[in-house]
């Protein structure tokens, strides 16, 4: 098989997201806090793939900057990712309604009806995450458009449930909407394993995080740079009253102290000094001072490094092209040796 027939399986095995996502190759950028911001949502994009803002706790003015100025930097599409547990969801939702935006990302929870309505009465794309088939087939009845599988091998907020695992039991079962595998995902050959499954695409975070159009701090990519797989590690519960959802980052003198909010918390609780819910709340607040001294101020020692394991296979800064450019050529070499081996 040369490299043109590659090419063409290649883009039979993900027309569907191709399609979808209305880009040269199914590969979506992880919206990652701090990070997936204009200038790396852009590179993807004009890299041939799908570039999405995160918008984290973004106010409605502005997510509305920062798809402009994402719109200042591409003429290609790309998608903004929302967080349904904000308190102006849909707010931010007008706002991608007003700039136009094709394709909305509702993650964190089940979303909302009154968001869904919203987003599918404009016309735009509607894409969630599910973490099992269950609630897969329940979103795609919601309006779901696109669904997204993460495994716990991703960076930051992640669930119980491996990336493969996951790809086995929700691939087969919903063939209705594109349906997009994320966690753990480093090289082309992994890309092109999914792709064979029944995957319409991928979605990567930690390999973009050290491109050169990112504006993560360069001791944060350093951080990357120099870290292996078993490095990235999800964060302990310490108390079954306050179910924090895991976060998975490298380990430092942040994670230690994200245990001691856990315990001031437990023990405030315990005198009678906060309710559950807040304290809770504060918990999980923790992550959003953390991870911006990480990313942005490079305080790489008491800030949160969140990284999926495929951190390990991130050994340099490269431009985003090169990354999207590496990964497709080792889809093809994968695709050519079999075809060489099939034909000895």
């Amino acid at each position: 098989m040369d490299r043109a027939a590659a090419e063409r399986t290649l883009d039979q095995l993900w027309s569907a997201g191709r399609a979808f996502l209305g880009c040269r190759y199914a590969i979506m950028g992880g919206a990652m806090s701090w990070v997936s911001e204009r200038h790396l949502v852009a590179a993807i994009s004009n890299a041939g793939g799908f570039g999405v803002i995160a918008t984290g706790s973004m106010s409605p003015d502005l997510l509305r900057q920062e798809i402009k100025g994402t719109q200042a930097l591409t003429k290609q599409p790309f998608g903004v990712n929302l967080i349904t547990m904000h308190p102006d969801l849909l707010a931010l939702v007008d706002v991608c309604i007003a700039e136009k935006v094709g394709h909305v990302v509702l993650a964190g929870g089940i979303p909302p009806g009154d968001a869904v309505k919203k987003v599918k009465d404009a016309g735009i794309k509607l894409v969630c995450f599910t973490p099992a088939l269950s609630l897969g087939k329940r979103l795609v009845r919601m309006g779901a458009d696109a669904l997204v599988i993460e495994g716990m091998e991703a960076g930051g907020h992640i669930g119980p449930v491996s990336t493969s695992v996951l790809a086995q039991e929700i691939l087969p079962a919903i063939r209705d909407v594109p349906v997009f595998v994320a966690g753990g995902i480093g090289r082309g050959e992994a890309i092109l394993s999914y792709l064979e499954m029944g995957a319409a695409g991928v979605q990567l975070g930690t390999r973009f995080v050290c491109a050169t159009e990112s504006i993560a701090h360069p001791n944060f990519k350093k951080a990357f740079i120099r870290a292996a797989a078993r490095d990235a590690v999800p964060t302990v519960q310490l108390d079954p009253r306050f179910p924090v959802i895991p976060v998975r980052a490298l380990v430092n003198k942040g994670t230690e102290r994200f245990l001691d909010k856990q315990r001031e918390m437990i023990g405030r609780v315990e005198r009678g000094e906060i309710e559950l819910k807040p304290a809770q709340l504060e918990i999980e607040h923790f992550w959003a001072g953390a991870l911006r001294r990480a990313v942005i101020d490079g305080d790489v020692e008491s800030g949160s490094i969140m990284a999926g394991q495929s951190v390990g296979m991130v050994n340099s800064e490269q431009s985003t092209a090169d990354i999207i450019a590496e990964l497709i050529d080792q889809a093809f070499g994968a695709l050519t040796s079999r075809a060489r081996a099939g034909a000895a």
